[in-house]
């Protein structure tokens, strides 16, 4: 065997031996597996690799305020936050993270960029929705979604950001808090939600989904 074919095959080993070494991506019962390392092997198969989701059905991460992530993981995980489709989906992935992963996923999401996006909502309901996020209801009492979630939607601490978020995960989630206990760290939503009909839902949602795009 000559030294090239000798040196090509130390190398290999050496691969190999490296690849050993690393913990399984995939892995969400392995605490030594990163946080980043999660988002980019686990929760991208719904999320997006960027926290940009293709699909209605799962929320948009990126730009996601950071401490509003940890305390959503941190709800799946403890089983406190019960609507559908987060204990379908949510509970089993986020039982065995750590704070440590779950403070990563966190930073993670935060600091990616959301993307542009097709437009969702009529331009009718678009404007109704903006009258409702940046003056509210007066004579329901419901307040602007502006006066927690910011001017522009961006969320602020354990305020989520909404802007950009697709429509039907929003008029989900709105309805959720309208209708159900299932999410019972959203007590303030589910005031603010309790008078809205379900076409001041859609707009709102509409328009919030519009927002970056506008």
């Amino acid at each position: 065997m000559n030294t090239q074919r000798l040196t090509l095959l130390a190398v290999m080993i050496g691969m190999a031996a490296g690849c050993a070494n690393e913990p399984r991506s995939r892995d969400i019962a392995n605490p030594n597996v990163s946080g980043e390392t999660l988002a980019l092997q686990v929760c991208s198969n719904c999320h997006g690799a960027t926290g940009n989701s293709k699909s209605p059905n799962f929320p948009n991460l990126a730009g996601q305020q950071e401490v509003y992530v940890v305390a959503q993981l941190s709800g799946f995980k403890a089983h406190s936050r019960q609507d559908p489709a987060g204990f379908e989906y949510m509970w089993g992935i986020s039982h065995n993270l750590t704070d440590k992963q779950i403070q990563e996923l966190a930073a993670h999401f935060a600091a990616e960029k959301p993307e542009r996006q097709r437009i969702e909502g009529k331009p009718e309901r678009i404007a109704a929705g903006k009258t409702i996020f940046t003056g509210g209801i007066p004579d329901k009492g419901i307040p602007p979604c502006a006066s927690c979630h910011g001017p522009e939607g961006n969320g602020n601490a354990t305020f989520p950001r909404i802007a950009g978020q697709h429509a039907d995960y929003l008029v989900k989630q709105l309805t959720v808090f309208q209708r159900t206990n299932d999410r019972p760290e959203g007590s303030v939503m589910k005031t603010v939600a309790h008078e809205l009909t379900h076409e001041n839902i859609e707009n709102v949602a509409a328009y919030l989904q519009a927002v970056p795009n506008q």
